[in-house]
């Protein structure tokens, strides 16, 4: 497509006023004349042409949204803190600060191996700052009880 193919000549906008008045929908248009329909549709606006509205059609709409049901209840009679208390009594799991963490043999960045726990213990450039050193879980940096810690869900946590 060149450039020219790409602007409003006055012979396309004369072209795509007689399709609009012949009838044709944005779609139709866009075919005829060789664009994209969203470029017939911006035409239009900008030219204020409108689709004149179809009493039946608009009619027939109101009449089929207000058949519809219109039931809109609550989800949920329960608060927020009741639903949690709810699904902690229905499955009941040791949450992640219940979970023992053995202690790690405590080791420094040059003693880590791969499968060992990364977890750190006190603040960096902490004269006792260590890993937790304890063995890692498969496939993951951590403990099984680090783990839990730092991969914990935001629905998990306590209100």
């Amino acid at each position: 497509m060149s450039i020219a193919s790409l602007t409003w000549s006055p012979e396309r906008v004369e072209q795509l006023k007689r399709c609009f008045s012949a009838g044709l929908t944005c779609s139709q248009i866009a075919r005829e004349i060789g664009v994209t329909r969203n470029a017939v549709i911006g035409k239009m606006n900008r030219l204020g042409l409108s689709q004149p509205r179809n009493p039946a059609v608009t009619q027939a709409r109101r009449d089929a949204k207000s058949a519809r049901p219109r039931a809109r209840t609550r989800w949920s009679a329960f608060s927020i803190a009741d639903q949690r208390t709810l699904l902690r009594e229905a499955f009941p799991q040791a949450r992640a600060e219940e979970i023992p963490i053995h202690d790690g043999r405590g080791c420094t960045l040059l003693e880590l191996a791969q499968d060992r726990c990364r977890w750190p213990i006190n603040d960096p450039g902490a004269a006792n700052f260590c890993y937790c050193g304890n063995e890692a879980f498969s496939g993951l940096p951590y403990c099984t009880g680090h783990a839990r810690l730092a991969y914990r869900g935001s629905g998990r946590r306590s209100a």
